[in-house]
């Protein structure tokens, strides 16, 4: 009983249950009457420390950058190798690099990932030499708030992790044990779940996004021909629909020769009548 009462407490405090006047958290009047061992009835103070810490420790900004570049060069090749090099040079690393051709147009896609204490010397080296830029957006967001309330969730999900294996070390029942595992179960996959957004959001503070589209206007309209050429085209494409027309006609054979016994069955009908 007095092991159950104890996972029933924990279980209360990870689900953030009713707290009492003094602060500690009780089930029910039973629980409040139960007298905890010296380390579970520490288990609340020890989560207000962990968040009182966080609040009067002073937390580096969490910033996540990124940029968006669209615009026109008349050096395609060389504004591409330049980019790559500012790439290098700050240790970024390029995740995307299409090209393509529009209509009068060729263009450029890439998208760098750069350290963020690089990145405003990036943009300026990629910037250099640029006249007009069609479209140029740099934002920033600021993820501080989130990083603390994940870092303090997860310590807090920790020192319950630590308590609940402790329990599981003094399970006297194969019950017990099945009931502290199932919690472990799931504090666990919380951690996991904290501990992945943490390093997501650790990776895009840590390297900003620039994203990069450069093109050029040609004037080019296709292959010119000559006079002569075009004559020849003409014949050769003339050629080509009357042996196309002649095709088309060798298809209809069946429908020629429905017609033609219609009117051989006319002929025959019209002289038996001229006979009469």
């Amino acid at each position: 009983m007095k092991l159950f009462s104890s996972i029933l407490f924990l279980f209360f405090l990870a689900c953030g249950g009713p707290a009492s006047d003094n602060g500690v958290m009780v089930a029910d009047e039973e629980m409040a009457g139960y007298k905890l061992e010296p380390e579970m009835a520490s288990m609340d103070g020890v989560l207000q420390s962990i968040d009182g810490s966080e609040s009067t420790e002073i937390q580096e900004q969490k910033i996540i950058k990124t940029a968006n570049l669209v615009f026109e060069t008349q050096k395609p090749e060389e504004t591409h190798q330049k980019i790559l090099q500012l790439a290098q040079q700050y240790k970024g690393t390029v995740q995307n690099d299409n090209s393509g051709k529009g209509y009068n147009r060729l263009f450029r896609n890439l998208t760098v990932r750069v350290p963020t204490e690089s990145f405003h010397n990036f943009i300026a080296g990629v910037s250099e030499g640029v006249d007009y830029f069609d479209q140029r957006e740099i934002s920033q967001q600021d993820v501080s708030e989130e990083f603390v309330d994940l870092e303090a969730r997860l310590k807090a999900k920790r020192e319950l992790e630590k308590r609940y294996l402790e329990l599981l070390s003094q399970a006297k029942s194969v019950k017990d044990m099945l009931e502290i595992e199932r919690e472990l179960s799931n504090i666990r996959e919380e951690i996991e779940a904290k501990q992945g957004r943490l390093q997501f959001l650790q990776n895009r503070v840590s390297m900003s996004t620039v994203t990069i589209e450069f093109y050029k206007i040609t004037s080019e309209t296709g292959i010119t021909q000559s006079y002569g050429q075009k004559m020849k085209n003409a014949f050769q494409g003339g050629w080509d629909g009357i042996s196309v027309f002649f095709l088309g006609l060798l298809y209809l054979w069946p429908l020629f020769l429905l017609i033609g016994i219609a009117i051989l069955v006319i002929r025959w009908i019209i002289r038996r009548r001229k006979k009469k």
